[in-house]
Formats: structure tokens, C-alpha cells, sequence
């Protein structure tokens, strides 16, 4: 039982920092392209002479 005294609060920290982390990456643009840089590889950059 003292061991939930613990780890409910740790959890608790460990889910607000992970909260924190999405939040920060979504406002940084991190998810705005999501399909670009998967459909860049399959472009053919190379010019025919």
C-alpha cells in the first residue's frame, strides 16, 4: 500500500511531462506535413537530357 503513495503521484508526473511534450511538439509544427516528406522520395528529381 505505501508503494501507491509512489507511484500514483510518479504516474501522474511521468502523464503531465508526456501531455507537455505532444502540446509542445504540435505547437512547434512538428504535425503539419505529415504525407510530404513520405511522397518527396518518390518524386523523380532528376532531369531527362
Amino acid at each position: 500500500m505505501e508503494s501507491l503513495y509512489l507511484l500514483i503521484p510518479l504516474s501522474l508526473i511521468m502523464v503531465g511531462v508526456a501531455i507537455w511534450i505532444f502540446f509542445g511538439a504540435a505547437d512547434s509544427g512538428q504535425f503539419d506535413d505529415l504525407e510530404g516528406p513520405a511522397l518527396r522520395i518518390l518524386r523523380d528529381d532528376d532531369k531527362a537530357p
